[in-house]
């Protein structure tokens, strides 16, 4: 069952009320004070309410989207599962060999082979090869797309596109809750083809394909990015987003068994498309609709608690709900 914010801040109210009663008790059973030695304490603040709280939970049944179980990819570890939403419409080729790949069960008992802390986690490499790549052939790139206006971004700032390509900016925003950077879409109308260069963008979260330095190379082995990455936007292929398991992600142990023969990873027990499992067995992820008013809304809240102005597109939360299969 999901658990309302609301609930968690309640309770964490109700803590702090418990909490000051004991230290109450505690303080009669010391000396009494007059009033003049006795200094006067300011009230324990209370919680410090989420940003863009009240939007959520103000938003409507048809404000969230809910996840194609066939969109989705489950990454089992020996901490718990990670889940990745597909995104074909930026990388097709890509996200049908992972799928593949899932389906053969390539992934496991691979591991988390090259992990650097406050940047990536790469997985898909072997514990006695760290450069194994499955027996299929490499990929073309799909750094990025051509869209028209019938394929929305919401375009909500500029950012550079990669800083150690220049100084060019373009818009940067959200496609089905995933940061993605586009030309202006104002610009399909004076463009020949009438579309824009839209890509997706390396924030936290973002899954991507490794690949050597041919851009046409990439085989089987992926990562997922934990921090800074701009550096590599527009220049691999993302295939996906992370909904849920980040603290997973961001809990791999770091190290590289290229560098380091000793080097511990943590192994990929299984990947799975959500749809092949049993339906008692899913996870039920929705997404707030990043096109829809309630998700202005809660932008609005955001921007007010940054004094005003947005923060960085890969700093901005995208609202989740999850069910848990059980409940």
């Amino acid at each position: 069952m999901m658990r309302p914010l609301s609930r968690s801040l309640t309770a964490l109210a109700a803590v702090l009320a418990l909490s000051a009663t004991a230290c109450a008790e505690e303080a009669g059973e010391t000396e009494t004070a007059t009033l003049a030695d006795t200094e006067v304490q300011e009230p324990a603040p209370g919680p410090e309410a989420v940003p863009g709280a009240e939007a959520i939970a103000a938003a409507s049944p048809q404000d969230w989207r809910r996840v194609d179980p066939d969109r989705l990819l489950v990454i089992a570890t020996g901490r718990g599962p990670i889940y990745v939403e597909l995104a074909p419409e930026f990388a097709p080729d890509h996200v049908e060999r992972m799928k593949t790949l899932a389906g053969e069960g390539y992934y496991r008992m691979k591991v988390w082979h090259r992990v650097i802390d406050d940047f990536m986690a790469q997985g898909g490499g072997a514990l006695d090869n760290p450069n194994e790549a499955p027996d299929k052939p490499p990929l073309e790139a799909e750094f990025t797309i051509q869209r028209g206006a019938d394929m929305e971004i919401t375009e909500l700032q500029q950012r550079v596109i990669n800083p150690d390509r220049g100084a060019t900016r373009a818009m940067a925003g959200f496609w089905n809750g995933i940061p993605a950077g586009t030309q202006p879409i104002a610009q399909a109308a004076i463009s020949q083809s009438g579309t824009v260069e839209s890509w997706l963008l390396h924030c936290p979260g973002a899954a991507a394909m490794a690949r050597t330095n041919d851009p046409n190379s990439a085989r089987g082995q992926f990562y997922i990015v934990t921090g800074d990455a701009s550096h590599l936007n527009a220049q691999y292929s993302v295939w996906g987003y992370t909904r849920a398991g980040m603290d997973i992600v961001q809990a791999l142990p770091v190290g590289s068994l290229a560098d380091d023969p000793y080097f511990e990873p943590d192994f990929i027990r299984s990947m799975t498309v959500a749809s092949a499992l049993p339906e008692d067995e899913r996870l039920t992820i929705e997404v707030m609709d990043t096109s829809s008013d309630a998700f202005a809304a809660y932008l609005d809240a955001v921007a007010e608690a940054h004094g005003g102005e947005l923060p960085d597109i890969c700093e901005i939360e995208i609202p989740v709900r999850i069910t848990e299969p059980t409940e």
